[in-house]
């Protein structure tokens, strides 16, 4: 069951180049009007003077562009309540703000979802961070006496249903001439646990893996994406390396790399019943990926 319509409308916090280069991309592919929610000015402006802008992918296997269009953006440090009628009427709201700031973007969150009507589908909101639980952190912040009467708790769940997820794409620090354009890698994950919609409807969002039990697919990419480039990255800025590419070409730095992703394959299968020949070659493929030489992916970042 997909919540489908000829008009769909998203509001995704964040309009940096994870909120335009990934997260918006897939919603404007699966056919969503994104609104953008940030607090920096200049960034906001230049959103709404430009109908559209690239996301430029980039691989061994060549060069794909992506245009993007039909958006908006709001401050919602200057115009919260055109902020609240808009989540108020949406059928998603994802984010991609960094896990210290969900506390901050949770009472306008919550006035949007006190304004539904129980009667409408419940919102699905959807955090897109490098965090475990992050949907279910933002959701405690928007339930928190501060942001949501207890008395409407008791049918908040008609209101707003909220899912989990795990990301996974390498955005790199962009040319400061490049606008609005995000370049970043192919390859993409997007998983999100799919239990607390089935009943009222899972959106239809093109490149989500929906999954029943997403534990394991969160820790694989911690332990193996992020664990992998932070090695290369700490190693290779200790060795005078300009990008991961660089420091994945030292052999040295390389063997730390792949010991500790040894490590973390023997914990991922352990723990979570993957098949060790499946994680190994997991392991290679995000070597791969973050060795990328058209990233161009400083170590500092």
């Amino acid at each position: 069951m997909a919540v489908d319509g000829p008009k769909k409308k998203a509001v995704h916090f964040g309009a940096g180049n994870i909120g335009r280069g990934f997260v918006a991309c897939f919603l404007h592919n699966s056919g969503y009007e994104v609104v953008f929610a940030d607090v920096v000015d200049s960034l906001i402006d230049k959103i709404n003077s430009s109908p559209s802008y690239k996301v430029i992918e980039v691989g061994s296997e060549g060069t794909t562009e992506n245009t993007i269009t039909n958006y908006r953006a709001i401050n919602s440090k200057t115009h919260e309540e055109d902020l609240i009628n808009e989540i108020a009427t949406a059928e998603v709201v994802t984010c991609s703000v960094g896990p210290n700031i969900l506390k901050f973007i949770a009472p306008v969150i919550a006035k949007g979802i006190d304004r539904r009507s129980s009667d409408d589908a419940p919102l699905h909101v959807i955090a897109c961070e490098n965090a475990i639980g992050a949907t279910d952190t933002l959701a405690k912040h928007i339930k928190d006496p501060r942001n949501t009467a207890p008395e409407r708790l008791q049918d908040h769940h008609l209101r707003a249903r909220y899912a989990n997820s795990a990301i996974d794409r390498i955005v790199p620090a962009q040319d400061p001439n490049a606008g609005l354009d995000v370049t970043l890698e192919k390859f993409f994950e997007w998983v999100v646990d799919k239990t607390p919609f089935q009943d009222v409807g899972i959106p239809s969002i093109e490149g989500i893996n929906w999954v029943d039990n997403l534990a394991p697919f969160i820790e694989r990419k911690l332990y193996t994406v992020n664990t992998g480039h932070a090695t290369a990255a700490y190693h290779g800025y200790n060795r005078r390396k300009r990008t991961v590419y660089d420091a994945l070409q030292d052999k040295a730095i390389m063997a730390e790399v792949r010991g500790a992703l040894m490590e973390t394959k023997n914990l991922i299968v352990s723990k979570h019943e993957f098949e060790e020949d499946d994680q190994a070659a997991y392991v290679e493929k995000i070597i791969k990926r973050i060795g990328n030489p058209h990233l161009e992916d400083a170590v500092e970042r």
